[in-house]
């Protein structure tokens, strides 16, 4: 039996891929463990996953001023040590990371021991964390045609990002009955990534009334940012987070609005569904959201709508006009060539294994 060690953590996006991974890595054969950060939402996932899940030391990296950065440094040289132990005791046939910083130390410790890693990296320019794993890496896989002029080119492989076979399994019935929404209105599934966003959940809420009258909505609007004043408005349920029956609501909607991370927005690809892109600002990150949302608009995929210039007004005629023109952005999705990332990745996994 081969041994294979996933990592990646910080946030939901650097460990769905890999949960979309496991069910191939299965029906493989491979004996699976996870190293990820101590207490990191990852060790939640994985562990609901029934995944062997082992924590080490790990820090962040910052670009800028912080008085951690005088500390954290130390965190990733102790988490390090800890997955150099890790590979002593798991002896794994080959690595494969999805990024967040918690993945350096167990790329160097791999490299350390000769052990075969394949590194994914979601975002249209890959983060700070990825780039000092690429040195050490085979293969880099990608989501964007754009991303492959800042890979080394003996590495880079376009792959798209693996998506949850189950995602695809979605009965649109079963989302009606769940949410307690009728048949008779388009629905609308409002999703503001893994932490929820305060300024999508505001915009949505501000036209809610004008927007009930043509659609109904979905909301996933994050922990802690319920609005207990809608609550029982007729057409409108949110939910701080929700887990397997998801695919059942993305099978319900008409349209998605959404933030522009990037697994977000595979996932909204594989799925089919015309959507509205917010991305997160420049000035709350470093611009990667804005990169990948303005990749799908350039595609055909997405209508996009930046932070910056979100009104009443211009949310409310950006989802119309995407729900009015559904069919054209249906068309543009279905020649999509980004659908087998989970193969493509088998496919690295098995022949770095192998050697």
């Amino acid at each position: 039996m081969k041994t294979i060690i996933l990592t990646g953590g910080g946030t939901a996006g650097h460990v769905t891929p890999n949960l979309a991974l496991l069910p191939s890595l299965k029906e493989a054969g491979y004996d699976v463990h996870y190293i990820g950060s101590y207490n990191g939402i990852e060790r939640k996932l994985i562990e609901n996953a029934g995944i062997p899940y082992e924590g080490i030391s790990s820090g962040k990296l910052r670009r800028y001023f912080d008085l951690k950065n005088f500390t954290d440094p130390l965190r990733v040289v102790k988490g390090y040590f800890e997955a150099c132990k890790l590979m002593k005791k798991h002896k794994p046939d080959v690595v494969f990371s999805k990024g967040g910083f918690v993945a350096v130390p167990v790329v160097l410790a791999a490299k350390r021991y000769k052990v075969p890693t394949i590194i994914h990296e979601s975002d249209m320019t890959p983060g700070l964390a990825n780039k000092l794993c690429i040195p050490s890496a085979k293969k880099v896989c990608c989501n964007f045609p754009e991303t492959l002029k800042y890979l080394p080119s003996d590495k880079a492989v376009l792959s798209g990002s693996p998506i949850r076979a189950e995602l695809l399994t979605g009965d649109r019935l079963s989302g009606l009955q769940y949410t307690n929404l009728s048949a008779a209105k388009p629905i609308i599934l409002v999703i503001g990534g893994s932490l929820g966003s305060v300024k999508v959940n505001t915009a949505i809420r501000s036209i809610l009334p004008k927007l009930l009258e043509k659609f109904q909505v979905i909301h996933i609007c994050g922990k802690g940012h319920i609005d207990e004043s809608l609550i029982g408005t007729a057409g409108y349920v949110q939910y701080e987070y929700v887990d397997s029956p998801l695919k059942h609501l993305f099978a319900a909607a008409n349209i998605i609005v959404s933030r522009a991370g990037a697994n977000s927005i595979c996932e909204i690809l594989a799925l089919r569904k015309p959507n509205v892109l917010i991305p997160l600002s420049a000035a709350a990150s470093r611009g990667d959201q804005i990169l990948n949302a303005n990749s799908f608009k350039k595609q055909g995929y997405s209508t996009v709508l930046e932070e910056e210039t979100v009104t009443d007004e211009t949310l409310y005629d950006a989802i119309t006009e995407t729900y009015e023109n559904r069919h054209t952005f249906i068309e543009t999705m279905e020649k999509s060539q980004l659908n087998n990332a989970v193969d493509t990745i088998m496919q690295l996994i098995n022949q770095y294994a192998g050697n």
